[in-house]
C-alpha cells in the first residue's frame, strides 16, 4: 500500500502538521498523564480505522514501558480490570468525543462528570484537546491511506 501523496514531504501539508504538532506538544507537556495520553491515542486511532496512528501509539507507549497486557485491552477497555477509574473515565470520553456523529446529544453529562471527578480543569481541557488532535492525525492518514506498521519508536521527535 502506498499513501496517495506523500504528506510528510509536501511543503504545504508541513505547514498544516507544524500547527497540530504545536497542539500535540502543549498536550504532551500539560499534566496529564502521559500513559493516559497514549491510551486515549490508540482507542481513538482505533475506533477511526487509523492504522498509522495506532500503529505508532501502541509502539511509543510500549518503548515508555506499558505493559502489553493493558495495549492489547485497550478495545476492550469496559471488561478490562487493569484500567485505573481515571483512565476508564479518559477513555470514555476519548470515545464518545470521536464517536460525535454516532452518538445523539454527543458526549453525555455522566461521561463528562466522571472524567470531572479524575482530572482538574487543566486536565480536562489537555484531554479535549488531545481527543480532538488524535481526530485530525486520524483523519488525515486515513483519507491519504497512510501506510502502517514501519513506525519506530520516537521517530518524530
Amino acid at each position: 500500500m502506498d499513501a496517495r501523496i506523500n504528506f510528510f514531504g509536501n511543503a504545504f501539508a508541513g505547514k498544516v502538521l507544524k500547527h497540530i504538532n504545536s497542539a500535540n506538544k502543549v498536550v504532551h507537556d500539560s499534566t496529564l498523564p502521559v500513559a493516559t495520553q497514549e491510551l486515549v491515542k490508540i482507542r481513538a486511532s482505533q475506533i477511526n480505522g487509523c492504522g498509522f496512528c495506532t500503529d505508532m501509539h501502541t509502539k511509543d507507549a510500549a518503548a515508555a514501558g506499558e505493559t502489553q497486557q493493558r495495549l492489547n485491552l485497550v478495545a476492550a477497555w469496559r471488561e478490562a480490570t487493569v484500567f485505573t477509574d481515571a483512565e476508564r473515565a479518559a477513555l470514555e470520553l476519548a470515545e464518545r468525543g470521536t464517536r460525535i456523529a454516532d452518538a445523539a446529544g454527543g458526549v453525555t453529562d455522566e461521561a463528562w462528570a466522571n472524567a470531572a471527578k479524575h482530572y482538574d480543569e487543566d486536565q480536562l481541557a489537555a484531554l479535549i484537546s488531545l481527543i480532538a488532535v488524535i481526530n485530525a492525525y486520524n483523519r488525515i492518514n486515513v483519507i491519504n491511506q497512510q501506510p502502517a506498521g514501519d513506525y519506530q519508536p520516537g521517530q518524530f521527535g
